[in-house]
């Protein structure tokens, strides 16, 4: 794992700075109807699909999955096999994830099998490759590169989540148009979109996705939709021509269950862990708001003067994609972060500022110790310090004196804790979490 080596450098002053007392707070979510039945919903939806159904027996099954931690996966993965498999069809799964993976056939394994989906768990032969085939171009005259195993199959079924992308808004952003044009065009296709920036977003995706949806055997969508605490509370089988209509419709559902912060502005966020299963760029910028780009203005609300990153999730895998929107982390973070695989997410999206390896300290009282100190706050008790999980985890944070008053107003947090003081293993470690049942 191509990484680099950062030196134990120890600053004196840190010592002096004084870390707030800090609350448990307790944040209420929009929930909505999580759906009971998840692996019976995926096999109704497989077996309502008319494409599917027209099929001549023993025909191949293309099933696209992506490299997003989505809520049970697995169970939804398996359904699908074996609904096709009831309609007398042969299913086999294909990585859908564009450059991920490091951009390798044997990367994008991996992915899938930290996500849970293997051969064995999903019943169906994995087959995995970054060769593609050319649909052809869209009007821009971007070339539209499409999976060439997929492509060769009778029926491709696409899955995915449908949410709100990590870096701006607009009408449509992730859920099955993204991952027919990205996803499914690997990492050629993956280069195709982001080639001239985040405008391609508006124009060039959409298109490619048209191209695609026109030349490939496309069957089916099966998209998800999750709430905050990432229980699914919509399983829709979409036929090919409404990719683009469902998409729209259920972004608009997605993004009323985006978990948030109950304050504005922040001096100091202390994101526990990022990941691309998390976010796809590791943190997700509609809480923590900063996409960075130099082209794309940030949101004024949410706002952290200061940001810093102590870990990566263990379904990552390396993929520290997003450490770039940091201002510090530690040693033990990018001893973890694979660079073969963040380099060439940002080569292959043109987002290069989210690889960019913030002031690295040697741990994590002294990172924390640097954000206070630097958050511009009057003094360091006063300081509007937040911590969190992740950004896709909200449901508890901790959070100081200073924003308590905010939180209470908001109506939607309670403190659960009185006042306590940070804890630190004699390496410097953070032994308080977000999630109590996090905590060492």
């Amino acid at each position: 794992m191509p990484s680099v080596a950062f030196p134990p450098m120890a600053f004196g002053f840190l010592e002096k700075v004084a870390l707030p007392p800090v609350r448990r707070v307790k944040l209420a979510q929009k929930g909505g109807e999580s759906i009971a039945d998840v692996a019976g919903t995926v096999r109704a939806a497989v077996l309502a699909s008319a494409r599917l159904k027209a099929l001549p027996k023993g025909s191949e099954i293309a099933i696209a999955l992506g490299s997003r931690g989505i809520s049970k996966i697995p169970v939804i993965g398996r359904a699908i096999v074996d609904a096709v498999r009831e309609l007398g069809l042969s299913p086999f799964i294909v990585p859908a994830m564009g450059s991920h993976g490091g951009g390798t056939a044997e990367g994008q394994v991996d992915v899938l099998k930290k996500l849970g989906l293997t051969e064995d768990a999903l019943g169906a032969p994995i087959r995995a490759t970054m060769d593609v085939v050319d649909l052809g171009a869209t009007p821009q005259g971007a070339r539209c590169k499409f999976d060439a195993n997929a492509a060769k199959a009778s029926g491709i079924i696409v899955v995915n989540r449908v949410k709100s992308h990590t870096t701006f808004d607009r009408e449509i952003e992730s859920g099955l148009v993204k991952m027919v044009a990205v996803g499914l065009g690997k990492a050629e296709g993956a280069r195709s979109v982001h080639r001239t920036g985040p405008t391609a977003f508006l124009d060039v995706l959409p298109a490619l996705a048209e191209v695609a949806l026109n030349a490939a055997p496309i069957a089916l969508g099966i998209a998800l939709v999750e709430n905050a605490k990432k229980q699914l509370v919509a399983i829709e089988g979409v036929a090919p021509e409404d990719f683009f209509e469902s998409d729209k419709r259920l972004l608009k559902l997605a993004k009323s269950f985006i978990a948030r912060l109950p304050f504005g502005r922040m001096d100091a966020l202390v994101v526990e862990q990022i990941g691309k299963d998390i976010s796809g760029a590791g943190m997700d910028y509609a809480v923590m708001g900063r996409a960075d780009l130099r082209s794309i203005p940030n949101p004024p609300e949410p706002f952290a003067a200061r940001v810093t990153v102590l870990g990566l999730s263990e379904a990552t895998g390396g993929n520290g994609l997003g450490i770039g929107l940091a201002d510090f982390t530690t040693i033990d973070v990018v001893d973890k972060i694979d660079l073969q695989q963040i380099y060439m997410n940002s080569l292959t999206s043109t987002l290069v500022e989210k690889s960019r390896i913030p002031i690295v300290l040697r741990n994590d009282l002294d990172a924390l110790r640097a954000t206070v100190s630097t958050s511009w706050s009057s003094d360091d008790l006063s300081t509007r310090l937040c911590f969190i999980r992740s950004t896709l985890h909200l449901e508890e944070i901790l959070i100081s004196e200073a924003l308590l008053s905010e939180v209470e107003a908001s109506g939607r947090a309670s403190a659960i804790s009185e006042p306590f003081d940070l804890r630190f293993s004699p390496e410097g470690r953070l032994l308080s979490r977000a999630y109590a049942s996090d905590e060492a």
